[in-house]
């Protein structure tokens, strides 16, 4: 029988990350479109962002059709790209801003921009190089991979301030540790060759 869950985190009752969870506003506005295979993840960074966010919405699915994009606030997709900018170029920005930021393994993600191909044509930004992910759980694909919410915490720190919204981060590293914690030392050493964060 399944655990009940909390239906705002979707966390275990007992490890409901809620009050945890900040609600900080920012200028740029925040789309995160998260591909069907990430929303049952038990790590879901995705939905703690939307969820810490006050300017901040996730959608799931393959197809978007209906986005915001002629809206008159300029939209930028924040993935890596021949062409895009670095993030703190935006920063000078004197209008707000939205991130549209696609949320699954990289091979999720390029499918999403391959079948929407207004998203794939926006012009992309990118994170700042040598960032190192918290994300414990997983191999990093690439030097500088981050989750989506960390992701999303640096780009909002580079345009609107540095460590401005590094509380959307707390959940995310409890939640970490809880799993390490539940896996045991023997099993996260085999598996993942770190030390536990203390």
């Amino acid at each position: 029988m399944p655990r009940p869950q909390c239906p705002r985190c979707q966390r275990p009752l007992s490890h409901c990350l809620c009050i945890l969870i900040p609600s900080l506003a920012s200028r740029t506005a925040v789309l995160i479109l998260q591909h069907p295979s990430e929303t049952g993840h038990a790590l879901n960074t995705a939905r703690l962002a939307a969820l810490g966010l006050v300017n901040a919405e996730l959608r799931t699915g393959e197809v978007f059709d209906e986005l915001p994009l002629n809206d008159g606030v300029g939209s930028y997709l924040l993935f890596p790209g021949e062409h895009a900018v670095p993030l703190a170029e935006l920063a000078r920005e004197p209008k707000p801003l939205r991130l549209i930021v696609p949320d699954g393994t990289w091979r999720k993600a390029r499918k999403l921009l391959h079948l929407n191909h207004h998203l794939a044509n926006l012009p992309r930004v990118a994170l700042p190089e040598g960032l190192t992910s918290r994300y414990r759980l997983r191999k990093a694909p690439m030097p500088g991979a981050l989750s989506t919410l960390e992701a999303i915490v640096v780009a909002l720190n580079t345009l609107e301030g540095a460590g401005r919204f590094d509380a959307l981060l707390r959940p995310f590293e409890v939640m970490i540790s809880a799993q390490i914690e539940a896996m045991g030392d023997e099993v996260f050493q085999r598996n993942h060759g770190g030390c536990r964060a203390r």
